[in-house]
């Protein structure tokens, strides 16, 4: 089994519990792992036969338009179900880092889902998963 991530890709959301943190979007970090059989995309060189990550990204940059949260356990759980859903891993990870407490380099929330819809909330504070 393959892996191909995308780590902290910068993105702006509209994420936060109240309605004045939601009002403005908010510079977030993302980091999605994908796991994937690419064995033929290997032996044929064929971006088709493989997950283009372009596109992960792309999707990403576009999938907070017009949409608010209030959890970023919401939001992870979101993406992962998007990815799973457009672009077909075996299993998917995601990582959405948040700046919202100044003494702290971050908070994150982390979550594993397979195809078959099992996953686990990880949380973690200061970056440490």
């Amino acid at each position: 089994m393959g892996r191909i991530a995308i780590v902290d890709l910068e993105v702006s959301m509209h994420v936060g519990v109240s309605d004045e943190e939601r009002a403005q979007p908010q510079r977030l970090l993302l980091s999605v792992d994908m796991n994937s059989d690419f064995t033929s995309a290997a032996i044929s060189d064929r971006i088709t036969k493989t997950i283009d990550y372009y596109a992960v990204a792309q999707h990403l940059l576009k999938f907070g338009e017009a949409r608010s949260w209030k959890l970023i356990e919401k939001l992870v759980t979101d993406i992962a179900d998007s990815i799973l859903a457009e672009f077909q891993p075996q299993a998917v990870t995601v990582e959405v880092k948040k700046f919202v407490i100044p003494q702290a380099k971050h908070v994150s929330v982390g979550l594993t889902k397979n195809r078959a819809g099992t996953g686990m909330v990880k949380k973690a504070a200061l970056g440490i998963p």
